[in-house]
């Protein structure tokens, strides 16, 4: 079946599909400019951790509050182990109580002599609880371990709470100071918090919903994402093949860090393990535990152009786990193509549209595994790969398998870009010759008839 389609930039969609972008894109160019750019996602312009302290009663010193965490980034988990929420006091407040969650250090409470609080430091670190813990050390929303999925991908499990019992800070609207300086690992760096501000108190449903209350004082804070700040290499990369080329372009060399026999394996490490009277091998779960590869990438996206058909078009896409010591739960990937406002199904892969132009353009899509199925991307080995065949309608107005069409402009592994191959060595054509454009050749017929004509006048 021949191949057609228009000519485009490489490694670009068509002009004309993203031309309504550009009166949105001059509208916000101003805010770029005001807007700290290190957490902007413009695949998820809207993303963040919001952090909001409930004040739910008064005590002789102090209060009771909740502390909730929303994770309304569209694809960015919180993974294990989890969240460490910190701040400073503004005072000398201490924490008598937490229920669902504690301080990681007590700190000196030596001063304290029948009342011991659970935490006395200026600049507490709190983690949440790990599951099983007993049912009165629970609030709603814990002990899961620190682990908070994307509001995209699993909103229900995409909220994070505990209660805290603070003491020493005031018990009235006046005279509580709000903590400063917040910061969240996750669990590294990456997320910078802004300062929190007394807003609206929040309102709550009564037990049988047909009454609300409120909170008697709240505070907020927004924590965003930047992959500059989180200061690590690259956590994945992009491969392409195709059926009209027997090239398979692989991911950049050094994409994630250089090969280096002494620091990765070729196959499962191994490690002496003596019990008794018994000696075996099981794996190693000391670092490094990459495979080795040329690009040194933990994950590896495949993006295989299978098959053509007359109305419709087919691709591959594998995502395999290289690290030796970690399985990927919940995982997921976004990948931006212009095609995707023309997806007609996806075959073992849960699929969610994002839109982070608004409705106008339907260009990013959403990925993951179906639960109990593939939702697990195991460590490697044979078993450390997931993988679904996706299919698309043509739309005869932008398809094209020339200049590297075909293959996405932007791909994320939970969260974070990968590294995309240059568009140079994109898999080409086999006869390499860039049709004309129907335009292209009415313009020139055009011009010949009018030099005729003058030539015949003349």
């Amino acid at each position: 079946m021949p191949i057609t389609g228009s000519t485009m930039p490489p490694c670009g969609a068509p002009f004309s599909h993203y031309a309504t972008l550009l009166p949105l894109l001059f509208a916000l160019f101003p805010a770029f400019l005001l807007a700290p750019s290190y957490g902007y996602d413009v695949l998820d312009p809207n993303g963040n951790i919001t952090i909001k302290w409930d004040v739910t009663s008064w005590t002789g010193d102090g209060y009771v509050a909740t502390v909730t965490m929303y994770n309304y980034q569209q694809y960015r988990h919180v993974e294990s182990p989890g969240w460490i929420l910190g701040w400073r006091w503004q005072r000398k407040e201490v924490i008598w109580s937490m229920v669902g969650a504690q301080a990681t250090l007590q700190g000196d409470c030596s001063k304290f002599h029948s009342a011991v609080p659970h935490c006395c430091l200026r600049n507490p670190s709190i983690v949440d609880l790990l599951p099983g813990v007993p049912y009165n050390s629970q609030v709603a929303n814990c002990c899961r371990g620190g682990v908070l999925t994307s509001w995209g991908q699993d909103p229900a499990n995409a909220v994070s709470s505990f209660q805290i019992s603070v003491g020493l800070s005031g018990n009235t609207n006046t005279s509580v100071k709000v903590p400063k300086n917040f910061t969240l690992q996750t669990p590294g760096p990456g997320y910078s918090c802004g300062p929190a501000k007394t807003v609206k108190p929040t309102l709550f449903n009564s037990g049988d919903g047909r009454r609300k209350t409120q909170a008697l004082m709240t505070w907020s804070l927004v924590c965003t994402y930047s992959e500059v700040m989180a200061h690590r290499a690259q956590p994945c990369c992009v491969s392409f093949s195709s059926f009209y080329n027997e090239t398979i372009v692989p991911c950049p060399a050094c994409a994630c860090g250089c090969e280096n026999k002494d620091t990765c394996y070729e196959t499962a490490p191994l490690k002496t393990v003596t019990s008794g009277s018994n000696t075996g091998v099981t794996p190693q779960a000391i670092l490094p535990k990459i495979h080795c590869t040329k690009d040194m990438c933990p994950v590896r996206l495949h993006w295989h152009v299978k098959q053509n058909y007359k109305d419709y078009w087919r691709v591959k896409l594998t995502i395999s786990n290289r690290n030796y010591a970690q399985n990927y739960s919940q995982w997921n990937a976004v990948v931006q193509h212009p095609n995707f406002d023309n997806l007609t199904e996806v075959f073992s892969f849960t699929y969610k549209s994002l839109n982070p132009y608004g409705d106008a353009i339907n260009d990013t899509a959403m990925l993951w595994g179906i639960k109990y199925y593939n939702d697990l991307l195991m460590q490697a080995g044979e078993e450390g790969n997931v993988q679904s065949e996706i299919l698309f309608q043509k739309d005869r107005n932008t398809f094209s398998f020339t200049e590297g069409w075909a293959f996405p402009l932007k791909v994320y592994f939970n969260g974070d870009s990968c590294v995309l191959p240059s568009p140079d060595a994109y898999p080409r054509l086999p006869n390499g010759a860039r049709p004309v454009k129907v335009e292209t050749s009415m313009v020139v017929l055009l011009s010949l008839m009018v030099a005729a004509f003058l030539g015949f006048l003349w």
